[in-house]
């Protein structure tokens, strides 16, 4: 009786267990979501808040986040991310490219999605990208179509005949970008220029010179150059030179072909959603995109005593 008594209980414990693991890890009292954001500036301040509050609207006070900024400095992404990795959290989100290599350098266990990242395939150096990373990382992408963007500077300029291309030779995705605008600006018969910069030390510099040797600047949605924004419009503005921009989020533009930052957090969140229920394997999960919209700045159009065109929606 003895013996069968002690059977029955290794069976009840052992089906105990399996029950438990069967659940899954929505059975879990919190999940601890570690966020590392590269810089702060609107955009990506924008994704973040879409991020936690599509979480929040899925897990109420089930999730907890562990919030930290890198301050634009990349050094300070792997810091912030082997924290988390120490932490063991739940999910890593990384928000921008230097967040998004970092954790995936990091850690091959924990889930990472990245969000306001223009190109998987650039950013992880990625072969013949298909839209699926395959590890444990997947996300969504900010990037909007580079070839509107490129011939929207033609629409409010159709006689321009040089553009200079403003951009950041630290972030991979920005590089991405300026070849493929220079590409369709070259094609249209417009000068395309490039004027890189290392860090924000060079900038005012850099964007001098691109005021002084060019008609029109683009700036892609580049993380250095949005959070140095305003030292851009001082330096347009005294030139009079207007400014084209990757990303509504970045002041110092005219007009933009971008999406919302804070929709695109959701979206993050909402996939995050998934994971952290076990109903979707980030492996074959596909980076997801949204909707971009044509924006002008009334700002800076006013400033520039530029009339905006038809068809653009302004920027609030």
């Amino acid at each position: 009786m003895r013996k069968l008594l002690i059977v029955a209980l290794v069976a009840l414990l052992a089906f105990t267990s399996f029950v438990s693991c069967s659940k899954g890890s929505a059975e879990k009292d919190t999940f601890t979501v570690g966020i590392c954001q590269f810089v702060q500036h609107t955009a990506l301040d924008a994704a973040t808040q879409g991020f936690k509050d599509a979480l929040k609207g899925e897990f109420g006070d089930k999730v907890v986040f562990d919030e930290q900024n890198a301050s634009g400095e990349i050094p300070n992404c792997s810091t912030i991310i082997n924290g988390f990795v120490s932490k063991n959290v739940d999910l890593i989100m990384a928000n921008a490219t230097p967040a998004l290599t970092a954790a995936a350098s990091a850690t091959d266990t924990i889930p990472i999605l990245g969000t306001s990242i223009t190109h998987y395939g650039t950013a992880l150096e990625i072969d013949n990208w298909t839209g699926v990373v395959g590890t444990n990382v997947s996300g969504t992408s900010d990037l909007a179509p580079l070839d509107q963007q490129a011939k929207m500077i033609l629409e409010w300029f159709p006689n321009v005949k040089s553009v200079g291309l403003i951009y950041c030779t630290a972030e991979p995705n920005s590089i991405f970008q300026i070849e493929e605008v220079e590409r369709v600006l070259t094609s249209l018969g417009v000068n395309a220029k490039r004027f890189s910069f290392t860090d924000s030390n060079d900038i005012a510099a850099v964007v001098q010179k691109a005021c002084d040797e060019t008609e029109v600047l683009y700036v892609p949605t580049d993380n250095t150059a949005a959070s140095n924004a305003e030292l851009v419009i001082n330096i347009t503005l005294a030139s009079g030179t207007p400014v084209f921009v990757g990303e509504a989020g970045n002041s110092a533009g005219i007009a933009s072909l971008s999406i919302s930052y804070y929709d695109l957090g959701v979206t993050t969140g909402k996939m995050a959603a998934k994971i952290l229920r076990g109903e979707a394997d980030i492996k074959s999960m596909p980076v997801e995109y949204t909707q971009a919209t044509k924006m002008y700045n009334p700002e800076m159009c006013a400033a520039l005593k530029i009339t905006p065109l038809a068809g653009y929606e302004a920027i609030k």
